[in-house]
């Protein structure tokens, strides 16, 4: 059997060569195991040279820590990782994660916005065009409000929903302010809790204590400029 010299080139890794000079093995600077030729990889922005699995755990790490600009692990090197020259050796799942990523910091902040469905999140860019409000996401092709930012407020429109608190935008609420429309009810400007008039006058004595227009929705006292009285 031919005796193995040890050969030692500049780059980061060391690699075992026959007499004839062919590479049989090289090792890697990370994890130090020997690896076939066909198990390393070569950056091409530095010459820095890797087994691909550790490389491929690389560029996962940085990329779960939101690092787009991803630099060969080489100590002191500023060498950049391709994305494209990577994609074989990483999983589809980083690397649709670091496409994703790349193309989202190229986008000004200013136009950036997500898709507001949690289980979507798409990214969406506001061309600056004309102003609009009930949109379709083109990924999930679900209904939002471009100018809320939220899944679309059917029964109310961007002014009545941005008055409301925190806790009445929810699914069941927006259908309660949309059945109270068709019912024309009010709702008590001290509690917000709706109120349907059968028949009588218009002042409303709310379940809350607080006395009311029915006709103008504001307290009793602040009335005076309805017609009603």
């Amino acid at each position: 059997m031919a005796e193995e010299n040890v050969v030692i080139p500049t780059h980061a890794a060391i690699s075992l060569t026959t007499e004839t000079g062919e590479a049989s093995e090289t090792f890697c600077q990370i994890c130090t195991e020997g690896k076939s030729q066909e198990e390393m990889f070569r950056n091409e922005n530095c010459s820095h040279v890797f087994c691909n699995d550790c490389i491929s755990k690389h560029i996962a790490a940085k990329i779960q820590q939101n690092i787009t600009m991803v630099e060969c692990p080489d100590v002191g090197c500023q060498g950049l990782l391709d994305l494209q020259f990577c994609q074989p050796i990483v999983s589809a799942q980083v690397f649709e994660r670091w496409e994703n990523a790349v193309c989202e910091s190229m986008v000004l902040a200013s136009q950036r916005f997500y898709c507001p469905f949690k289980d979507c999140s798409a990214l969406l860019i506001d061309d600056g065009g004309e102003v609009v409000t009930q949109s379709e996401c083109p990924n999930c092709h679900r209904l939002f409000c471009a100018l809320c930012m939220v899944p679309w407020h059917s029964g109310a429109d961007c002014e009545e929903f941005q008055s409301l608190n925190e806790g009445d935008r929810g699914r069941d609420d927006l259908m309660v302010m949309e059945l109270a429309k068709s019912r024309k009810w009010k709702r008590c400007p001290s509690c917000n809790f709706y109120v349907e008039k059968k028949e009588g006058c218009q002042h409303i004595t709310c379940r809350c204590g607080s006395q009311f227009c029915y006709k103008c929705g504001s307290l009793w006292n602040d009335h005076r400029n309805c017609a009603s009285t």
